[in-house]
């Protein structure tokens, strides 16, 4: 399995889900806020195969209505990610 390149990915969808929206329409959302974002980008980024930037998760959690830690797993222990992520 390749390294995963976010942290986020399933947090968003379980958000996502919870709301009953398709990544279509998320990906609806985010270009309404002024991200031009696909579904596939979208879908690459719920699998965790697409790197997200800083401004990205502002609009995540805007498109959303979470915060910005929300988008995070809980209990997250940074010496078992760290690694991950060279």
């Amino acid at each position: 399995m390749k390294k995963p390149l976010n942290l986020v990915g399933p947090e968003v969808r379980k958000f996502r889900d919870r709301k009953g929206w398709t990544q279509e329409v998320l990906a609806g959302k985010l270009q309404l806020q002024g991200w031009d974002v696909s579904r596939v980008s979208v879908a690459k980024l719920e699998a965790r195969l697409r790197w997200v930037s800083d401004c990205e998760l502002l609009f995540l959690a805007k498109a959303l209505g979470v915060s910005l830690p929300d988008l995070f797993p809980p209990n997250l222990d940074l010496k078992k990610v760290g690694p991950q992520f060279r």
